[in-house]
């Protein structure tokens, strides 16, 4: 099939835009990589310490052969239900290795925070900056230089990028992801969301909205609505870095377990002591990320991955914009709807065709580049397959079926439930912006209404409890970037908004803070950026303000006589209370260094 000529466009120009700053990258990890077998080159003291804790059989192996070594960075803990599976994986990991002739080691574990948990509370305020942190501690996890190859163990929403980021400073070295997959389906998505507006409006208590959250967060695995965590796993996938099929496998089964061991020996295979050495830093080239970016707007992806996959890429040496992500949604057809984009969750995704299914409608839609280098091999047809068991329990590889199993969930390239991706950029005397419009009914996409003000999420949820959120508006939720606290997400703004829209008022959210993929029926320009805290013109907003935010035209409007909008000040606000406490006084070089959400909000 004939590549898209856009996607053809947008690839070429990051390519040209990319050249010196990915020359230097690549140049640096083949440098690297022609240190063949780097722990043979360590003075005998050093390798001691490396393997003295090891079985007298691993110890064997790599005191006196060439046998790969293969390091693991967790992101284990059991207080993430996509997490706690990963208990026992390093073990399983470690049997893999030895059946294959080789080692494998824990070498490093890296935090992981829930936002599910810190959502609304003081801990969100470092979330963002807990990707950047994992990328820290996964370098220094494989800084001891004693490893072939490396699996990453992480799922969810600042634990992938972190990690991807990490692997790519030592993009000499192959790595695999492995997932653990989603938790069955629990109480619909919903029925969850009916109950937290419930709630707002004061018509059911916590008792019977805990109820709910437990019987939708019921078990181990992976939330099952499409946020961000779920958004990794697609990406992961279709950038090449799982084995074919893998994403959505529940945990705690035989066929999880089965591509578990799979993983490792395919990891073990593209070490550089083979034939196919496939390092992480090729395989994540500009084509890679171009089909991660379609990969998003195909299926209503997190908004987080505006700001992730720049910073990824950038560890790569390749230069992401936001226009390249908006000129890609343009032409990349919608073609999944799972909450809060649908009502199914991934399970029913899976169930209906899947990755492999996806992957293979955008391939044949010339929508995707298939000459990638993956951690299969060579091109990207090999993940248009969905992973089985045979008779004696090893993993085989099917076609993925040519009919979705769900036409309300999966459809075709050739007939999408939009015709566009459900991202939008906007411009305007703000700045700029982003929108998830998948979420969004189309009577919905353009609103105009003055503006509400408020400094925090809290200010927003004060004012609806005192029932002053009359008539249309859109609200103005600001010093809420990276620099001003962490750039935290504010889904508690969701269910207020969401009890005024279904009222039959007008409303919309502009902020530069985030929303992630949870975001979902109210119309929200997010990210803003320049942001409040540098002097970003939506400092500038008052009470009354007649804004316009426009998805179809991609426009952030403010309707001020531009003489009384150039002489106004820039407003204030207190930001010391987020600045200490819950160890947010640690992070204060974070915020200092911190870049732009458009540039991927890094602190390198």
């Amino acid at each position: 099939m004939t590549l898209n000529a856009r996607l053809g466009e947008v690839t070429e120009r990051i390519a040209r835009r990319s050249a010196s700053a990915r020359a230097r990258y690549l140049d640096r990890i083949d440098r690297a990589a022609a240190v063949t077998l780097p722990r043979h080159r360590l003075g005998c003291a050093n390798q001691a310490h490396a393997f003295a804790a090891c079985t007298p059989g691993d110890k064997a192996r790599q005191f006196a052969s060439d046998a790969p070594n293969l390091g693991i960075v967790t992101a284990y803990n059991d207080m993430l239900s996509a997490h706690q599976p990963y208990e026992r994986f390093p073990e399983l990991i470690r049997e893999a290795a030895r059946s294959a002739g080789a080692t494998a080691q824990v070498a490093g574990g890296v935090p992981a925070m829930c936002d599910g948990v810190t959502q609304g509370e003081a801990g969100m305020e470092l979330s963002l900056f807990s990707r950047d942190v994992i990328a820290l501690a996964t370098a220094v996890a494989l800084s001891h230089q004693t490893f072939d190859a490396v699996v990453y163990l992480g799922i969810c929403d600042k634990i992938v990028p972190g990690l991807v980021i990490g692997a790519l400073s030592f993009g000499h070295l192959p790595g695999v992801f492995i997932p653990a997959g989603p938790m069955t389906s629990g109480l619909p998505n919903d029925e969850k969301a009916k109950a937290r507006q419930l709630f707002a409006e004061g018509k059911v208590g916590r008792e019977a909205l805990l109820e709910a959250e437990a019987k939708s967060y019921h078990g181990p695995g992976t939330c099952t609505f499409y946020g961000t965590a779920n958004t990794n796993q697609m990406l992961m996938e279709v950038m090449g870095l799982h084995l074919p099929g893998a994403a959505f496998v529940n945990p705690g089964t035989k066929l999880r377990d089965a591509l578990t061991v799979e993983a490792v020996k395919r990891a073990l295979s593209i070490t550089a002591t083979g034939n196919a050495f496939t390092p992480i830093g090729r395989v994540l080239d500009e084509r890679a990320f171009a089909n991660g970016i379609v990969g998003l707007h195909a299926t209503g992806g997190s908004t987080n991955h505006t700001i992730h996959l720049v910073a990824m890429a950038a560890a790569a040496g390749i230069a992401l914009t936001w226009d390249d992500f908006s000129d890609l949604a343009e032409v990349t057809p919608l073609l999944a709807r799972v909450y809060p984009n649908g009502k199914a969750d991934v399970n029913h995704f899976h169930a209906a065709g899947g990755m492999g299914f996806l992957i293979r409608e955008l391939l044949d839609a010339g929508m995707l580049h298939e000459d990638v280098a993956t951690v299969w091999g060579p091109g990207l047809r090999a993940y248009t397959t969905e992973p089985g068991l045979d008779a004696e329990g090893s993993v085989v590889w099917r076609d993925a079926p040519r009919e979705s199993g769900d036409p309300k969930v999966l459809s075709s390239a050739a007939a999408p439930f939009q015709a566009t991706g459900g991202l939008k950029v906007l411009d305007g005397p703000l700045g700029r912006a982003v929108i998830k419009t998948s979420a969004v009914a189309p009577e919905r996409h353009v609103i105009e209404a003055p503006a509400k003000v408020f400094h925090d999420q809290a200010e927003l949820q004060a004012a609806f409890r005192r029932g002053e959120l009359t008539g249309d508006f859109i609200a103005v939720v600001r010093f809420q970037g990276p620099k001003a606290n962490g750039m935290p997400e504010l889904h508690k703004l969701m269910p207020p908004l969401g009890v005024l829209q279904d009222r039959g008022q007008k409303v919309a959210l502009v902020t530069d803070g985030r929303l992630s993929g949870a975001s979902g029926k109210v119309p929200a320009a997010i990210h803003v950026t320049p942001e409040a805290a540098t002097g970003g013109p939506i400092a500038k907003l008052r009470d009354g303000d007649v804004l316009r935010v426009d998805a179809v035209t991609g426009r952030l409007e403010v309707r001020v006589d531009p003489a009384t909008w150039d002489a106004r000040p820039l407003a204030e606000a207190d930001l010391a209370p987020s600045h200490e406490g819950v160890g947010r006084e640690l992070f204060g070089a974070f915020r200092a260094q911190v870049g732009s959400a458009e540039m991927g909000a890094a602190v390198f």
